[in-house]
């Protein structure tokens, strides 16, 4: 079974059944089989329900998949208002559908096959990670455990995700075994890319086209009202944000060298490096064979080998002081020897063994001169958060005592900036992001109304702040006086834009009424350009055309004039005709077809998979509860249903 496993893992099935169905547990994971009773959780799928505790868990592994890859944290919030939570929802969605369809059918892996998997994966671990008993060699569930704990993981968790992979991949497996996707879709496919176009185009020359005059201020305003959502500014806010920083406060520290002194005291046994030894451990059956392991050790011979006679392999241990050695007899004995010294037969606390010592160490005492830069560090830390508590503390006196933010702020020494207006997402109102705002600042800030104060938030590590909502500005349109060059240059852009299409539009109806394209091209003053043999597979070449004309040229008919934008950018109107369409040489299609073969099956079976999906999703009648979800990552939903009424957005479902 582990062959067949291994065997389908490799076929290019597996490769697209896993980026579809798989690659995505990694970042979502999947949930036990046994979570609880249907309907309590976010998503029901027959048997199977996804609390509210594990679609946090997959909602963090997501956003820490985000910021290994570069990306920016995103808050809960933030992910409501792209939309990543409703997506997130809907992906587990699918998945839990599909487990619980598979598990339905009865493809349950067995204990022993997990196992099995489990063993095999651990044992692919570096070395030094396996959870393997140094000295039995067996496998050693404790180690596993605390091995998928630095993962945030259980071994339930981590098995019952395996389960489902492994049903998964022998479902999918067989799925693909007996199915082949037929040669006519890889040689329709090669005869659609090679399918050649003759295309003649010429551009419509500005110069034919009367430039617009200035706007009237009427014509403006009615331009801006139709363009109100792209020129209406966000709301914008004044703040005043009292700021004390243990960090900004350490240049005015002053030590004390009794300071520095009990800190090393404190510090001192804990700064010391310890002796360390490098050993090679060989365990025996007995103390006879202890006896002549030591003995064999003593005369020179290669450990490996002398271990390899008994079944064994030496433990190395590297410079490890004698708390890191497991067996505490062993460390007794190895450190008593001097480099290169065999101990005798060891009866240990995990068995009899023998020892060879083949590096010593010897520990260094710390001196307060040896790290003197680190405990100041430490003393000027300490105590800037000292001075930075102290001076929340007057501020927090002055400020309940009727004292605004910042004349509080200013009897208790802090520093208090006063910014420009800012938006919600932290920027000045050329969209340049403001210094020194963070995330939970913004938060907070946006949460009060005008003239309202927060209470002292506490950041840690001595980092603490205060914020006022000096003023509001409401999310309004600018006025026109203040924009009216731009807008004008976009309307008179626009209007061209406009003039060039209706132009284009004219000579492309004299060519559909019979004229010739070069003669029309010439009443325009304008030359007509010959793009022959265009097709799907050359296409790339040609981007320079514009996606827009490239389209249009592909769904034109045979002899069909037609009117596009051309160029990267759009920035020219083009008439053109499709002057000829040429069938694919059938012994290319034939090349084609032969190649493509596996790609179309890979894409068959994507499709699929997708509609697997979604057939179990239906048949199921899985239920997602968007609002629990929500919640479960630190939504307040309430907040969120009054501001969507507010704005007419849709709710959570």
């Amino acid at each position: 079974m582990l062959a067949g496993f291994r065997s389908f893992a490799k076929s290019p099935f597996a490769v697209l059944l896993f980026g579809l169905l798989i690659v995505s547990f990694a970042i979502f994971g999947i949930s036990d089989v046994f979570k609880g009773p249907r309907g309590s959780g976010v998503i029901s799928a027959g048997s199977r329900t996804l609390s509210a505790q594990d679609f946090k868990a997959r909602f963090d592994n997501y956003r820490k998949a985000m910021e290994q890859r570069g990306g920016e944290a995103i808050t809960p919030d933030q992910a409501v208002e792209r939309g990543i939570d409703r997506q997130i929802v809907q992906e587990l969605t699918l998945q839990e559908s599909m487990a619980a369809a598979i598990q339905k059918m009865g493809v349950t892996p067995s204990d022993k096959l997990v196992g099995d998997i489990v063993h095999e994966q651990m044992s692919q671990l570096p070395p030094g990670q396996r959870p393997f008993s140094p000295i039995t060699g067996k496998f050693d569930q404790q180690a596993y455990a605390a091995l998928l704990a630095q993962n945030n993981l259980t071994p339930q968790a981590y098995e019952a995700s395996l389960r489902d992979e492994i049903a998964n991949a022998h479902f999918f497996s067989a799925v693909a075994d007996g199915m082949k996707a037929p040669r006519i879709y890889a040689a329709l496919q090669g005869a659609y890319i090679l399918e050649a176009r003759d295309v003649a185009a010429f551009a419509i020359n500005p110069a034919s086209v009367e430039k617009p005059g200035q706007p009237t201020d009427a014509q403006l305003t009615a331009f801006m009202k139709e363009n109100a959502e792209r020129l209406t500014r966000p709301e914008t806010r004044v703040l005043s944000i009292m700021r004390v920083s243990a960090k900004a406060l350490e240049p005015t520290v002053a030590l004390n060298p009794a300071d520095i002194q009990k800190a090393f005291d404190f510090r001192k046994d804990s700064l010391a490096r310890p002796e360390t030894r490098s050993l090679i451990q060989i365990s025996a059956p007995d103390a006879k064979a202890a006896a002549v392991i030591s003995q064999r050790l003593a005369k020179g011979e290669d450990p490996a080998a002398v271990a390899k006679a008994y079944g064994n392999t030496p433990l190395i241990l590297a410079d490890k002081p004698k708390t890191a050695v497991p067996d505490r007899k062993v460390a007794d004995a190895a450190f008593t020897l001097a480099a290169g010294q065999v101990s005798g037969p060891i009866t240990g606390e995990l068995g009899v063994s023998v020892i060879k010592v083949t590096k010593v160490t010897p520990g260094v005492v710390a001196t307060l001169d040896s790290v003197r830069p680190q405990i100041e560090a430490e003393v000027r830390a300490q105590t800037a958060q000292a001075k930075a508590y102290d001076q929340t503390q007057a501020y927090q006196d002055a400020h309940d005592g009727g004292a605004d933010l910042v004349a509080a702020a200013s009897k208790a020494g802090a520093l208090v900036l006063t910014t420009a207006p800012i938006t919600a997402q932290g920027a000045d109102q050329t969209g340049q992001p403001v210094a020194g705002l963070t995330p939970d600042i913004l938060k907070t800030a946006f949460s009060l109304s005008q003239g309202g104060e927060s209470e002292l938030v506490e950041l840690g590590k001595g980092e603490y702040y205060a914020v006022k909502v000096e003023k509001v500005v409401p999310a309004a349109m600018p006025p026109l006086a203040e924009i009216k060059p731009q807008l004008t240059a976009v309307w008179q852009a626009q209007e061209m834009g406009k003039r060039l299409k209706a132009k284009a539009d004219e000579l492309a109806a004299r060519v559909k009424k019979g004229e010739s394209l070069d003669a029309v091209a010439a009443s325009a003053q304008s030359k007509v350009q010959k793009v022959p043999g265009l097709s799907r597979q050359n296409a790339q070449q040609h981007m320079g055309l514009g996606r827009e004309f490239l389209a249009a040229a592909f769904q034109a008919k045979n002899g069909e004039a037609f009117v596009a934008r051309a160029g990267q950018q759009g920035e020219a109107y083009v008439v053109a005709k499709l002057e000829a369409v040429r069938a694919a040489p059938a012994d290319q299609v034939a090349q084609i077809a032969a190649f493509t073969q596996s790609q179309t099956a890979s894409g068959l079976m994507r499709d699929l998979g997708e509609a697997s999906r979604n057939a179990a999703k239906a048949q199921l009648k899985t239920k997602s509860n968007l609002t629990l979800a929500r919640q479960a990552i630190g939504v307040d939903t309430d907040a969120l249903a009054k501001a969507q009424g507010a704005t007419g957005g849709k709710k959570a479902e």
